[in-house]
């Protein structure tokens, strides 16, 4: 029985129609939202969490584009060969194309919208330094970026007619004969009160997944709803091994391991050293140092640590101190006040202990680049829960012009669909009333399997066997343990009702959580090589053949995980001539 007395799957349910439905209330999901409403179409959006609550914020330290405001040198060429560089070559080059094209605008369009960004002398929008970038291209709000880009969509989407659904979370999307995804069950998490979405398109913004780790710097939503409803809608996913190890996160005290420490904190002269007192960067990158790829890097501060070089609660150091408070207050704000007010360290006279965390997931759902579109009709992606643009690993700073290039176009791409399509929103009762009662068992059970107790033995999984630095008896026994949690996912039984159960959403959660790590483990076995984030220490470093091809997983007929090695499709003559060229 649910909360009301009502048999399982025949509780009742709202019904809400909208042309697009975007879940997802991030920095892609809001841009998709303005996108679509200018185009005259109804847009709902929904968000498990609150409006203005996203991952998006944690994104501090800049968004990318070339402005050339402080360098004149840079353009777009450089910045697609950077992010090129980057990913190893495996990214969607048209993707990035488009991506380094337009990101200029998106800033200077956020910039009309209201949003306020740090000045250079002549009063332009100020650019800093990032990790792999060759010139300075990261428009900045002090490192409160991510936060500023939030507020600024939000206004916007506010002022329009889109009708935003918080607290709401999406367990099924629907399709309808065709296989054309036509709707979506939800439901709201202070009441349990499901929500039958009917929409003729609908836009996945949904972000990462790192909560599938101890160690992240991913808020409680990070679950990896998005990838999971693309996949069991039958989308491909792209490069799922690919999960980044930010590596800055804080270590010290427990309460907050994780947590991020800006790139911003390089960018702007942080030093990283050992135990010993060593700036190490040289043994790694001994061109770039800090400022290096954020996959070296993160290698080297594991690698010092490893080694026994590490600070006195298991990281490495990162000393901003030579900027002084002053300095500190104007450019690094926010860092100052957490590390004051969570660890009691005054970064401007003492360094800080950093450690790699989980920050950020360059797989995801396949798009098409113009229109965002997967291959599931009515159904698209952008942002993180996208995969595609970032290869084997993401620039600091690429996220956030991400979300709003992408963003726009999977707002646009799903307009023009609704536009020209005129189809039945209508779907088999069977199939809504079986939705809810899957959803709503386990509560049926109630003495089953503790759900926080299966989360907690996959994040430790996790940890253990798709770290940072991988090999494959680790990760077959990791695979052994996700599959084994897998199996126990029917036995999950929470007490109480629907009403503000934090148990029951868990038990939503963890479904997600072990369906991607099974994926994210499986394609790491398939990817026998070094190549960005993927570093396996039992291959001695890339490998020529897999360096042309991506892993495309998607669910087979049985409902089992299936990897595709697919090619890359060879760049155009115009792009290829960039690398050509040299530096």
């Amino acid at each position: 029985m649910d909360a009301n007395g009502h048999a399982n799957g025949s509780s009742p349910h709202e019904v809400r129609e909208h042309d697009v439905l975007i879940i997802g209330a991030g920095g892609a999901g809001l841009r998709a939202a303005v996108a679509a409403t200018e185009r005259g179409l109804s847009v709902g959006v929904v968000t498990k969490s609150l409006l203005g609550k996203a991952h998006t914020v944690m994104a501090e330290g800049g968004i990318a584009a070339s402005l050339g405001n402080v360098d004149p040198a840079d353009g777009w060429q450089t910045h697609f060969k950077d992010t090129l560089k980057s990913g190893k070559f495996i990214n969607n080059w048209r993707m990035a194309e488009l991506f380094s094209k337009e990101a200029p605008d998106r800033v200077y369009e956020l910039e009309q919208w209201g949003a306020l960004f740090n000045r250079t002398a002549e009063g332009k929008i100020s650019q800093r330094p990032f990790g792999a970038h060759t010139y300075r291209r990261l428009c900045h709000v002090g490192d409160r970026t991510g936060l500023e880009l939030i507020r600024t969509m939000q206004e916007k989407v506010l002022a329009t007619d889109t009708q935003v659904y918080m607290e709401t979370a999406v367990t099924k999307l629907f399709k309808n004969s065709e296989g054309r995804v036509v709707g979506a069950l939800a439901y709201t998490r202070e009441t349990g009160k499901f929500i039958h979405f009917k929409t003729k398109a609908v836009v996945l913004a949904t972000g990462g997944w790192g909560r599938i780790y101890k160690v992240t710097s991913n808020s409680w939503e990070g679950t990896g709803d998005g990838a999971v409803l693309a996949y069991d809608a039958g989308a491909e996913l792209v490069d799922m091994e690919m999960v980044q190890f930010h590596p800055t996160g804080m270590v010290w005290p427990p309460g907050v391991r994780g947590l991020l420490v800006t790139e911003g904190v390089r960018g702007e002269g942080g030093l990283l050293r050992n135990s010993k007192g060593e700036r190490y960067m040289e043994r790694y990158d001994k061109e770039r140092m800090e400022l290096s790829s954020r996959d070296v890097v993160a290698r080297a501060n594991y690698t010092e640590v490893q080694e026994g070089r590490g600070s006195p609660h298991g990281g490495v150091f990162l000393d901003i101190t030579h900027l002084g408070y002053r300095g500190i207050m104007k450019k690094l704000p926010t860092m100052h006040e957490q590390f004051l007010k969570l660890a009691d360290i005054d970064i401007s006279k003492e360094p800080m202990e950093v450690f790699p965390t989980i920050h950020y997931t360059m797989g995801g759902v396949k798009v098409d680049p113009e229109t965002c579109a997967t291959n599931v009709p009515g159904l698209f992606a952008a942002g993180e829960v996208a995969g595609g643009l970032h290869g084997a690993n993401r620039l600091g700073g690429n996220s956030l012009s991400d979300l709003l290039v992408f963003g726009r176009r999977a707002g646009m791409g799903a307009a023009e669909y609704v536009k020209s399509n005129g189809y039945s929103t209508e779907i088999r009762e069977e199939e809504l009333n079986a939705e809810k009662k899957r959803v709503m068992a386990p509560l049926e059970k109630r003495e089953g399997e503790n759900p926080y107790k299966i989360q907690q033995e996959l994040q430790e999984t996790m940890m253990e066997h798709a770290n940072l630095m991988r090999n494959e008896d680790s990760l077959k026994e990791g695979l052994g343990k996700v599959l084994a949690l897998k199996d126990r996912l029917p036995n999950i039984g929470v007490g109480g009702s629907t009403l503000f159960n934090p148990g029951w959403h868990t038990a939503q959660d963890v479904r997600h959580l072990i369906q991607i790590s099974e994926i994210i483990i499986r394609c790491a076995l398939e990817r026998t090589e070094r190549r960005g984030a993927q570093w396996r220490l039992d291959y001695d470093g890339p490998d020529e053949e897999l360096g042309r091809v991506n892993l495309i997983s998607k669910k087979d007929q049985q409902g089992e995980v299936g990897i595709e090695k697919r090619e890359i499709p060879p760049m155009p003559e115009h792009l290829a001539k960039l690398f050509e060229e040299g530096e």
